[in-house]
């Protein structure tokens, strides 16, 4: 078993008011920045796109079952959303800029903007597109590893979201058949 060398109260102390401008990102970050900051940007390009395609379906829902669904989609629209401010302002923690230029937004996005024919369609797109974040915020979790122990944790706190929002989506595809 290793065991990891802790610091002094005083080498704490003197390396904390070394580089004090860069706030939040102590010498103790082992991670490349720049490659996080461009990963957390294309996530948070990837729940913009969510939210903005859950908030469509939210609306364009109609038919025997679409009360429920739009609850569902409106239910996932603000998470999507709640996922991307936190995102941000973790760029923002690691010296960053986060990019909502919504020029480009899908281009940076894992998932695509489908709107759905229909509501089956637009549920099958959702569960197409958590499926597509679950896979790229597993992998993203895995690179970051022990370097990013917060990024981390954040993209394993949404990945979890992601994984509810799929098996909410198969329910009701479930349901249609």
């Amino acid at each position: 078993m290793s065991y990891v060398q802790l610091s002094d109260k005083q080498t704490l102390r003197e390396r904390a008011r070394q580089h004090v401008e860069n706030g939040a990102v102590t010498e103790s970050y082992s991670a490349d920045r720049d490659t996080v900051i461009n990963l957390l940007n294309e996530a948070l390009a990837t729940e913009l796109v969510c939210y903005l395609r859950y908030k469509r379906h939210y609306y364009m829902a109609t038919g025997l079952k679409s009360s429920v669904a739009a609850e569902e989609f409106l239910e996932h629209a603000n998470e999507e959303q709640e996922h991307a401010d936190r995102l941000a302002e973790r760029i923002v923690q690691l010296g960053g800029a986060p990019d909502f230029n919504p020029d480009g937004l899908t281009e940076r996005a894992h998932a695509q903007y489908a709107e759905g024919n229909g509501l089956r369609d637009m549920v099958f797109e959702n569960l197409v597109a958590e499926r597509i974040a679950i896979d790229s915020y597993r992998e993203i979790v895995q690179y970051i590893g022990d370097k990013d122990p917060t990024t981390r944790r954040i993209f394993e706190d949404i990945l979890a979201q992601e994984e509810e929002h799929a098996d909410d989506m198969a329910g009701l595809l479930d349901g249609m058949n």
